[in-house]
């Protein structure tokens, strides 16, 4: 078998990437050049290819090992890797506690250096970096109303919200949201809307009683999507913020000091837009963790959340970064 150099592999913008690959009880590695898992059928071993060049994250769950090569191969091709537990969560990587979103991104010192330039032009000002965190809530609201009230697939599903008391309740947060004089009002807001959210979907999709649980601790089916569904936003979050080049650790809203929370961050842009919906709509269903993260995936792809995340990124970025050289008076470099 001939084998292909990871430099024949044709570059795919990471916002077009199609594939995002949770796995388990599989062993990862390289065959004839190409990233494979391998899975044991009896006494055979079934080999499936993993088109690298395509794929923005890998999640490696239960059971599941992965060679040096494909490690470096999976680096060369920018794809994120992140190890987990059972169904997605908790998530941890290397002697990391569990629940700390951490990712092993390729390292690449030629990842374009403009954005964090900018990032840090107004990060350290804690107004300009509350403007950040306003615009990145901003986002989060017109995505949510575009998904909610216009998405094909939750129409066809049969999730129909109530689109007067969905309408109020954006209008409402919107206004907090200019009104927000620092980060722990908007958090207390985002926490406020979200528990309507949450009451709004599960009438949309005849749920019944649902009541939020701790990550991980849920044992109903609905939190437990939650859970695992959140993971996939964040496994699309810190590629975004990987591609860009901004540091996980200089987040806008989730605790300046915590580590990753810029992944927490962006991830809130389709989490209750795409997330959310879905996994009350596959617990209404009774759908297995399997189905559940397949319609995920179908509807992040086809909804180009990846796109939307890095596209939001690099707009605050550039305005705010502009903003910050404007008042200090600085030339720009």
């Amino acid at each position: 078998m001939e084998e292909i150099r990871a430099g024949d592999l044709k570059t795919i913008l990471h916002s077009k990437r199609a594939n995002l690959y949770y796995l388990e009880h599989c062993r990862v590695l390289v065959s004839g050049g190409r990233v494979t898992y391998v899975t044991d059928a009896g006494k055979q071993s079934l080999y499936w290819n993993i088109p690298i060049a395509n794929t923005t994250t890998v999640l490696l769950g239960t059971g599941t090992s992965i060679t040096q090569a494909a490690a470096r191969e999976l680096a060369k091709a920018g794809v994120m890797l992140g190890f987990c537990g059972g169904g997605g969560t908790p998530l941890f990587a290397g002697t990391e506690q569990a629940l700390e979103v951490m990712w092993l991104p390729g390292q690449s010192e030629y990842r374009p250096t403009e954005y964090l330039q900018h990032w840090v032009r107004f990060w350290f000002d804690d107004r300009l970096r509350l403007e950040a965190a306003k615009a990145f809530q901003s986002a989060r609201l017109e995505r949510l109303r575009e998904q909610w009230t216009s998405s094909r697939s939750l129409r066809e599903a049969g999730f129909s919200p109530d689109v007067g008391e969905l309408d109020s309740a954006l209008r409402t947060a919107a206004a907090e949201l200019v009104r927000a004089p620092d980060t722990v009002a908007l958090l207390t807001q985002e926490a406020r809307l979200t528990k309507q959210l949450f009451r709004l979907a599960g009438k949309a999709a005849n749920y019944g009683e649902f009541t939020r649980a701790k990550r991980g601790e849920g044992t109903d089916a609905a939190n437990q999507f939650l859970d695992h569904g959140n993971y996939l936003a964040y496994g699309l979050a810190a590629t975004a913020t990987w591609v860009l080049g901004i540091p996980h650790a200089l987040a806008v809203l989730h605790g300046k000091t915590r580590r990753g929370g810029l992944v927490f961050d962006v991830a809130d842009l389709v989490k209750d837009a795409v997330i959310l919906p879905q996994a009350f709509m596959s617990a209404a269903a009774g759908q297995s963790e399997q189905e559940f993260r397949q319609a995920c995936i179908e509807s992040l792809i086809r909804g180009e959340a990846l796109d939307f995340m890095i596209g939001t990124l690099e707009r605050v970025a550039k305005s705010l970064g502009l903003r910050a050289v404007i008042e200090s008076g600085v030339p720009k470099a």
